[in-house]
């Protein structure tokens, strides 16, 4: 095989709990990793060298910060490393990657994550690796806390700082997810004074019976007006939430065109989507076939 072209799909957070933060500074949070059947989608053509390159540029990343460049140099590098357990019956190892942007950066909704994620999964399969989820979940969480849940490509519950994942099967609800115009730094709201960090743990079931909410949404209202206007215009129509750090707020509906519905009467300044939630990623069903 010498291409392969696979999604990268969208993730809400259907709550959010922040419960401490450990002495290296990463957070301890719970969380429900709700995956989506929309995303990004790349494509990935094998070279005859050891160059990886990646198309079109993205303004203001630089392309050996991109996540899918940094993905695909650490799956290379580990390779090179592990020659005795990883077969390369066709080395090199260089691949030309494209990317179609449908996902907005800093939403909250995994884009950078997910694109990690699906080019650790197709190089493995491109090169002929062989590697095995739990390595490849390994790496990715090298390069964020959210992207094993993509490698094992369950909708699931999670704790710790987002690494420790329990496939959770949930409604495949349809969901209206509004991309407010800004950029919000996930980096920047775990480091602020005002961000509520000590939650009491729940368990799935408490959070299946009586929800959950997003402690970082009240902060994420105040330093960004967008976000704020967002979740005020969706809330008259459905249980409005932010994802994550945000920008993204959603909602559920019970049905397709009741969601495509409420985005037709949103106004001009927002944008938006609609998506089923789904349990399995479309990348892994691609991948089985």
């Amino acid at each position: 095989m010498n291409s392969i072209t696979l999604p990268a799909p969208a993730k809400l957070n259907l709550f959010l709990h922040i419960t401490g933060q450990r002495s290296d500074g990463y957070h301890t949070l719970q969380t429900l990793f709700q995956l989506l059947d929309f995303g990004d989608q790349l494509h990935y053509q094998r070279r005859q060298d050891e160059q990886i390159t990646l198309q079109p540029d993205i303004p203001g990343v630089a392309t050996e910060d991109n996540l899918i460049v940094r993905a695909a140099r650490l799956l290379q590098g580990y390779a090179q490393q592990h020659r005795a357990r990883v077969d390369l019956d066709n080395p090199p190892l260089g691949v030309d990657i494209h990317l179609d942007k449908r996902l907005p950066m800093g939403g909250g909704i995994g884009g950078g994550s997910s694109n990690a994620a699906t080019t650790l999964l197709a190089l493995n399969h491109l090169w002929g690796l062989q590697l095995d989820t739990d390595t490849l979940a390994e790496l990715g969480r090298q390069l964020g806390a959210d992207v094993p849940v993509f490698i094992r490509g369950k909708t699931a519950w999670a704790e710790g700082i987002g690494e420790q994942l329990q496939a959770v099967e949930m409604p495949e609800d349809w969901f209206l997810v509004l991309t407010p115009d800004c950029h919000v730094s996930t980096a920047e709201i775990f480091s602020h004074k005002d961000l509520t960090r000590g939650t009491s743990d729940i368990t799935v079931a408490a959070f299946l019976e009586q929800g959950g909410h997003n402690d970082c949404q009240p902060l994420v209202r105040n330093l960004f007006p967008e976000v704020d206007s967002a979740l005020e215009w969706l809330s008259r129509y459905g249980d409005a939430k932010m994802t994550g750090t945000g920008a993204c707020v959603f909602a559920p509906f019970d049905d397709k065109a009741s969601a495509e519905a409420v985005l037709a009467k949103a106004p001009d300044h927002l944008k938006g989507f609609v998506a089923r939630g789904v349990n399995q990623s479309e990348v892994h069903q691609l991948l089985n076939r």
